[in-house]
């Protein structure tokens, strides 16, 4: 996800460095060259060389080392960096960040570089909670800068409360944001659904389907990568939501229909990926129903359409998107449904072919729209999520 692109990892004097090694790892392994740059008091916490063994680059360390590789080294790494994350950032340098000091290799480079910046503070709690330091973070904000919220728990000097550096795991979606993709979503309003719904029977049990929600969520997140604002409406899923999404959480179909119709008018794409019932139980018992040697039968009654409310109510110059999730004719079904609802495009798989469908993390799909089809092989999701929105994008100028 970075090929050819270069992190600038800074890294200072807080027991949190050792995590930056895990950092510089994942990022090396996303495909980004990384370059490190240490401060003073960082070496008395975790040795150069360990950056260097991980990233395969020297770790810049002092201001005027003679061993340079281009002719002013601060300004060639601020030149060539496509983001800067300074993991931890203490609150030494966070106030001389703040205030335009640049007395070492790190703050001259930073001072000098265009390049979105991200600081990752990591500190006491009082340190941090301090108001000097806040009107520091308050700062940085102001210039541009991203500040990471740290996490709460135990902390090394054995205080409990806010001031730990996010994991790694965390850290590397800020970078993702910034600079994993072209932004040319930017500005744009989308809604996705995503995941399976629920339709209680009793307080015990519910009729549901397989679906695992990893196209919505691929989709929701390569929509944000690319710019986007993104509003997330997920049934029930193992999943974790995309950082960065505005997520609402949904239980059932009806649910999912209030939270949907209640977003579509501001949205200028939607793509309705969600696996919505058709039927609910149309009465729920209050207590859980008991077996019996009799067979049991269930009356069901259709639920609300909301594809098609969505197709009734379309705005001009809103794009509209559904899936089509078949097992036979899908091509006919799917082009029906198409029309019917008034969708703009309609993603169509068959379950029935390996690769494809529920619960995988590769999919089999077809575009369709009213005047063009186009089948792709099979890939990953996330690939899948990206040539949808590419090709939305050549559909439709937003």
């Amino acid at each position: 996800m970075l090929t050819g692109k270069t992190i600038l990892l800074g890294v200072t004097g807080g027991i949190a460095a050792y995590k930056s090694a895990s950092l510089a790892s994942l990022l090396v392994k996303a495909g980004a060259e990384v370059r490190v740059i240490m401060t003073e008091n960082a070496k008395n916490f975790i040795t150069p060389i360990t950056f260097e063994t991980l990233t395969g680059h020297k770790c810049i360390t002092d201001t005027f080392d003679r061993n340079f590789e281009f002719s002013v080294e601060h300004v060639s790494l601020a030149q060539k960096a496509d983001a800067i994350m300074i993991a931890p950032a203490t609150a030494n340098v966070i106030a001389k960040l703040a205030h335009g000091l640049a007395d070492d290799m790190l703050t001259t480079t930073v001072l000098a570089s265009k390049a979105p910046k991200i600081i990752a503070p990591a500190m006491n709690t009082g340190m941090y909670e301090n108001p000097v330091t806040q009107d520091n973070l308050a700062l940085l904000q102001k210039y541009g800068m991203e500040v990471v919220t740290p996490a709460s728990g135990r902390l090394a000097c054995g205080d409990v409360g806010a001031g730990k550096m996010p994991e790694p795991e965390t850290l590397i979606e800020y970078i993702y944001k910034v600079c994993a993709y072209k932004k040319d979503m930017t500005g744009m309003k989308v809604l996705v659904t995503a995941g399976p719904t629920q339709e209680a029977l009793d307080p015990v049990r519910y009729l549901t389907n397989h679906s695992s929600g990893k196209m919505g969520y691929n989709i929701a997140k390569i929509c944000m990568l690319r710019g986007a604002e993104v509003t997330l409406v997920s049934g029930k899923t193992a999943l974790t939501a995309p950082m960065f999404v505005h997520t609402i959480p949904v239980t059932s179909a009806k649910d999912m229909f209030d939270a949907v119709t209640s977003h579509a008018p501001e949205m200028d794409l939607i793509i309705k990926a969600a696996a919505v019932a058709d039927y609910r139980p149309s009465h729920i018992a209050d207590e859980k129903v008991k077996k019996s040697d009799a067979e049991l039968a269930i009356p069901l009654e259709r639920t609300d359409d909301i594809l098609k409310y969505l197709g009734e109510h379309k705005r001009p110059g809103q794009f509209l998107c559904g899936f089509s999730m078949e097992t036979e004719n899908m091509l006919e079904n799917s082009q029906k449904k198409l029309q019917k609802k008034n969708l703009d495009m309609i993603v169509a798989n068959n379950l029935k072919v390996a690769g494809a469908g529920f619960e995988t993390d590769t999919n089999i799909v077809t575009f369709i729209t009213p005047d063009t089809v186009t089948e792709l092989p099979i890939m990953g999701k996330d690939q899948v999520a990206f040539r949808l929105i590419d090709k939305i994008l050549e559909l439709k100028t937003f």
